[in-house]
């Protein structure tokens, strides 16, 4: 295991690696006090750059570990870009599943790649916010942070 970490305007990020060649998690946590590797100091200084405003896109490997669906939810996440919001319906028909807005919602909570895979872009059907395992306070500090438009 390798990690990473910094202090980011929300607290502690954690950029963790099993293998040393992707990315596995990226959490709001204190680090395990694994060694770090290149591919999670190229992930905190991507993450850096978009506390910073430098940064709208990453360009990180990625290895999730999820179910089928899981994936398949994540994978659409991944298509938003800064700043773009939608539902857990729109994610739901966009991946086949039109009735499927709560299995989205779960697999939006157990996203294991915070940020990267924006699952804090993922709203209620209303404009408001939804849950987040970052907790409610860190989504809407991301989403000003994009500038994204949305109900508090």
């Amino acid at each position: 295991m390798y990690q990473d970490s910094f202090e980011s305007p929300i607290g502690p990020v954690t950029i963790s690696s099993q293998d040393g060649e992707s990315i596995c998690e990226i959490a709001f946590a204190e680090p395990d006090g694994y060694p770090s590797c290149n591919v999670t100091s190229i992930g905190k200084q991507q993450l850096i750059e978009y506390f910073n405003r430098q940064r709208q896109q990453f360009d990180l490997p990625l290895t999730p570990a999820g179910t089928e669906f899981q994936q398949r939810v994540w994978k659409q996440l991944a298509t938003l870009e800064y700043g773009q919001l939608a539902s857990y319906k729109d994610i739901a028909v966009a991946i086949g599943n039109p009735k499927g807005n709560r299995a989205v919602g779960m697999a939006n909570g157990r996203n294991p790649i915070a940020i990267v895979v924006p699952c804090h872009r993922v709203i209620g059907a209303d404009g408001s916010i939804t849950g987040y395992t970052g907790g409610i306070e860190k989504k809407a500090f991301l989403l000003r942070h994009e500038g994204a438009a949305f109900f508090d």
